[in-house]
C-alpha cells in the first residue's frame, strides 16, 4: 500500500534517527518503491526513505506467550536477527549496534526491541491488540504482508486464554523513541504500523510538536529540523475525514533530543 504525502490549507512543517537508549482488505507497503518528492516549509522538512534493503521472503511464522515468555518463530533466506542490514551506513540516522531485530508493541506502549527469538516481557492480564514485525538494524519496519503478525490477546492469570488475528483497521506507532544524541538528531525517523487498511479511505494525520501533516503514503520519512529538548508526535488513523473507531487511536509519544556537547 503506498500513500502520498499531502498538506492540507497549506505546506505545514515536516522533517529519520535516533539513538538506541533504550477480513478487512489488507493493503501493505512496497519496501523498493521509489520515494516521493521531498516536502518542506518553515523549520522541519519531511524527507521519505532511499529504498531499503527487501525482504520480500522473510516471515513470521508464529507468535506464543505463556507467563511472561514469548516465543516466535521466523523463517526466510537472507534476514537473521541480530545482523546489520547491509544499507545502515548509508542511512544516516540510528543504527542498533545489536542488529536486525522484532518490535514487539502491547496495545498503546512504546515498542520493545528483541534480538532473539525467545525472550521475556511481562504483560498484565485483560483484552491486548499486540502487533509483532521484522525490523532492520536501524529500525525500519519490513512492510510486506509476512513480515508481522497482529492478534488481540485475552490473557487470564499469565496465559493466553483467547487469541484472534487483529481483524479492525489499525495503526501501531513505531519511531521516534527514547532519547537521540549528537548526529542523530539531525535526521530522526518516522516509522509506524498499518494493519487491515483500505489505501482507498485510510491516512496518517501526524501531530509533530503541533503542526499536522497528512501522511498518504505509508512508508518511513527523515525529520530534519527538530528542536533540542523534548519533542511530541501524535499520529492518528483517519477514515477519510474522520478519526478510525479503533484501539489506542490517536497514540502519542514524546522523544528527547540532545545536541553534541561544545567543544570549547
Amino acid at each position: 500500500m503506498r500513500y502520498a504525502i499531502s498538506f492540507v490549507l497549506a505546506l505545514f512543517i515536516m522533517a529519520c534517527g535516533g539513538s538506541d537508549k533504550d477480513a478487512t482488505e489488507t493493503d501493505r507497503g512496497d519496501d523498493t518503491a521509489p520515494p516521493s518528492s521531498t516536502a518542506e516549509a518553515g523549520s522541519y522538512k519531511l524527507t521519505p526513505f532511499e529504498p531499503s534493503t527487501p525482504y520480500p521472503d522473510a516471515k513470521m511464522e508464529s507468535m506464543k506467550y505463556e507467563n511472561g515468555n514469548w516465543s516466535f518463530e521466523i523463517s526466510g533466506d537472507g534476514y537473521e536477527l541480530g545482523e546489520q542490514t547491509p544499507d545502515a551506513g548509508s542511512k544516516g540516522c540510528a543504527n542498533s549496534a545489536k542488529g536486525q531485530h522484532i518490535h514487539l508493541i502491547v496495545g498503546g506502549d512504546p515498542y520493545v526491541a528483541e534480538y532473539q527469538t525467545d525472550f521475556r516481557h511481562e504483560i498484565a492480564d485483560g483484552k491486548h491488540p499486540v502487533l509483532a514485525f521484522l525490523s532492520r538494524s536501524y529500525h525500519e519496519s519490513i512492510k510486506t504482508d509476512d513480515a508481522y503478525i497482529a492478534k488481540r490477546l485475552g490473557i487470564m492469570d499469565g496465559q493466553v486464554a483467547r487469541e484472534q488475528t487483529l481483524m479492525i483497521p489499525s495503526l501501531f506507532y513505531s519511531r521516534p523513541k527514547g532519547v537521540y544524541e549528537g548526529d542523530d538528531t539531525k535526521k530522526v525517523m518516522l516509522d509506524y504500523y498499518m494493519v487491515n487498511c483500505d489505501q482507498e479511505k485510510h491516512w496518517v494525520k501526524a501531530d509533530i510538536n503541533g503542526d499536522i501533516h497528512e501522511l498518504r503514503d505509508w512508508q518511513p520519512y527523515y525529520i530534519e529540523g527538530l528542536p533540542a529538548g523534548n519533542n511530541t508526535i501524535t499520529l492518528t488513523l483517519m477514515d477519510g475525514d474522520q478519526p478510525a473507531r479503533t484501539d489506542f487511536n490517536p497514540v502519542s509519544r514524546t522523544f528527547q533530543l540532545n545536541p553534541a556537547p561544545s567543544s570549547n
